[in-house]
């Protein structure tokens, strides 16, 4: 089962690494995961399963971890002012993900399009991102609503001693 599990991630890395723009060090990818050529990953980066749609940029900070089934949209059907309804079917609108480095997002998380989550942040599992996050935030929900924060000192505590996974 070790080697199988081995193998696997061999293999999701490979075709992770084909699909993406830019990556400082190779990433670790568990489970199958796709990505877009605008698409740009920094170090220590780990991926459970996550699917990239659109045309917009995706920067990914360092020391980055995500759940299974995470989902980032970020184009989106023009429907003001189009051709057709209930959508234009000639025009997309791009919007960039930002995602700084010392994330960590759930398990069945969305993040759309146009939304930036700050540093040391954690995203619950199941949330819907629609709006920013601020640097060490824990946001939940629908949409998602930060609830609580990190506690700081010991963040950056254990970011001078290089103290990642």
């Amino acid at each position: 089962m070790k080697y199988i599990k081995k193998l696997l991630t061999f293999i999701f890395t490979y075709i992770a690494i084909k699909t993406l723009g830019k990556y400082k060090s190779k990433p670790k990818v568990n489970f199958y995961s796709r990505f877009t050529k605008n698409t740009i990953i920094g170090n220590n980066c780990h991926f459970n399963g996550m699917i990239i749609r659109g045309k917009g940029k995706v920067l990914i900070g360092n020391n980055f971890h995500s759940g299974k089934d995470v989902l980032f949209i970020n184009s989106y059907h023009k429907y003001d002012d189009g051709d057709a309804i209930p959508y234009d079917i000639k025009e997309m609108i791009d919007k960039d993900i930002i995602i700084e480095d010392n994330v960590w997002i759930g398990d069945r998380v969305i993040v759309l399009g146009g939304v930036t989550i700050g540093e040391g942040s954690i995203i619950q599992a199941g949330a819907v991102v629609v709006k920013n996050i601020p640097k060490f935030g824990i946001a939940g929900g629908n949409p998602a609503n930060v609830f609580k924060s990190r506690n700081i000192e010991n963040y950056n505590e254990l970011k001078g001693l290089n103290k990642f996974c």
